[in-house]
């Protein structure tokens, strides 16, 4: 096959990205190892930040978003048995979408497949090639036969394991990371949200948070060591360190309970890999970049990346223009590692240390009553949160 873009991943930032080249009039054709049934289901982040929510609208693919989502116009941090309510509008101007990242592909699955989009589901990309000559190739099996689709760029929307950024010469890139020392245990449960909007808890037991996908499904978490096993988790032992975590002082603020139907761990790590562009192949998302979800801007970061490199795709092959492809690195890098910032800061804040002292402690609720008694560092919060303006 012979087309403009070769895009590795049918996550929300390839779809995304084939959706709006699409509307500028550039082919794409989509590649994602796994089936259209996983890609529909496997469960992410939740939290739309304002300017991405805007983006879907604007490309025609927010409707059932708009519909269905719940627009926050706020958080609450709850520590020290006291719960302090963060105002989005208020401070920042703007407010988030609880939508579920799941529902987003589903969304941008169909669109892509109602206006003729390329997409080929459980088609493996084996190895990108000739990325240094202008004329990239990606190989790939699918249906039990090898393929190759022949490029003018291609762009690796597919994970921090994929083949996209292993294709890279070495040296081609250079990375920097850090785990964080505890993880996170999520389920999903089949019970009405203990509020309408999420509650970031800091506790001595560890940190929880309070978040929903639906009226009647919560999305939930707690601080684990890392190597928990969800197995040394039964059902009644998280719903009781979840109460223990969340109780306000004279009584309230226990979560509501019902049948857990999902369980998993989600470990904390920081990732970014410079530059995010070598030759004739683009690196987006989490094969660039990964950030502790506590500040929700994994999802956000991926449909940023896609944002600029439609619009630096289309220009060239609209009128040959480089300037945008050129600066995609930079450009991208400014927004990642200011959301690199904010999420280590909110998981510092957040988060108990396992090696940390008395004195450490004593330092985070100094911080966190900070944010509750100051307007200017509530605003720099809402501002991050909500989501920055475009660079």
């Amino acid at each position: 096959m012979r087309v403009p873009v070769g895009i590795i991943g049918a996550g929300p930032a390839g779809l995304f990205l084939s959706h709006l080249l699409h509307r500028k009039g550039v082919e794409s054709v989509v590649l994602e190892r796994r089936d259209r049934a996983y890609c529909e289901r496997r469960q992410r982040a939740g939290v739309v930040e304002h300017g991405v929510a805007e983006a879907l609208r604007a490309s025609g693919a927010g409707e059932r978003m708009d519909r269905e989502g719940f627009a926050h116009d706020g958080i609450e941090l709850r520590f020290g048995g006291r719960g302090h309510r963060v105002d989005f509008p208020g401070l920042a101007g703007r407010n988030v979408l609880v939508y579920a990242q799941t529902e987003i592909v589903k969304d941008l699955i169909a669109r892509r497949l109602a206006d003729g989009g390329r997409l080929l589901f459980e088609a493996e990309a084996t190895a990108v090639e000739g990325i240094g000559t202008g004329r990239p190739r990606v190989r790939f099996t699918h249906g039990g036969t090898e393929g190759t689709l022949e490029c003018d760029h291609v762009v690796a929307c597919d994970g921090f394991h994929g083949i996209g950024r292993a294709s890279l010469p070495a040296g081609a890139v250079t990375t920097f990371e850090k785990t964080y020392p505890f993880s996170w245990l999520g389920i999903l449960a089949d019970a009405a949200p203990t509020s309408h909007e999420l509650i970031y808890t800091h506790h001595p037991n560890g940190f929880a948070l309070h978040s929903m996908r639906s009226p009647t499904v919560s999305r939930l978490y707690l601080q684990v060591p890392n190597g928990t096993d969800p197995a040394d988790w039964p059902d009644e032992r998280v719903w009781d360190e979840l109460d223990a975590r969340s109780r306000l002082d004279g009584g309230g603020g226990t979560v509501n309970r019902g049948t857990i139907t999902d369980k998993g761990i989600t470990p904390m790590r920081s990732f970014v890999a410079e530059p995010m562009r070598h030759g004739s192949l683009f690196l987006a998302g989490d094969a660039a970049h990964i950030v502790p979800p506590t500040g929700a801007k994994g999802l956000n970061l991926a449909m940023h990346d896609v944002m600029l490199l439609a619009e630096a795709l289309g220009a060239w092959h609209a009128t040959g223009a480089t300037g945008l492809l050129d600066a995609y690195s930079a450009t991208a890098l400014r927004r990642v590692w200011r959301a690199q910032h904010f999420s280590s800061w909110m998981t510092s804040l957040l988060h108990t240390d396992p090696s940390g002292t008395e004195f450490d402690r004593r330092l985070q609720m100094s911080h966190l009553t900070h944010i509750a008694d100051s307007r200017a560092v509530s605003t720099y919060l809402a501002e991050n949160y909500t989501g920055l303006p475009r660079v």
